[in-house]
């Protein structure tokens, strides 16, 4: 599943965009320094989320909308289009993206 596969999950399980999500998270003062268990027990309580599907969120808490371009454009179970996350919204997703 790729990155943004995880988001697209994300917001069908939660019916919240993963830029709604992040303002919450920063809400509860979780951000750039803050540690994975809290933002996954957080997600989990709240939301039902799964340890992988949390993790993904924790990067974008932790570490924004970028990712690492060593599975951008392989074609693989794991690949993205782009080394950038798309956050507001599966059904908003620029064709070109």
């Amino acid at each position: 599943m790729s990155f943004q596969a995880y988001l697209s999950a994300i917001e069908t399980k939660t019916g919240l965009t993963p830029r709604q999500l992040l303002e919450q998270a920063r809400d509860r003062g979780f951000g750039p320094e803050s540690r994975a268990t809290p933002i996954i027990e957080w997600l989990k309580d709240e939301y039902g989320l799964g340890r992988g599907h949390a993790m993904a969120m924790v990067h974008v808490i932790t570490k924004g909308d970028r990712i690492s371009t060593k599975h951008v454009g392989t074609g693989g179970a794991h690949s993205d289009a782009s080394d950038r996350l798309w956050l507001d919204g599966k059904d908003s997703i620029p064709a070109d993206w």
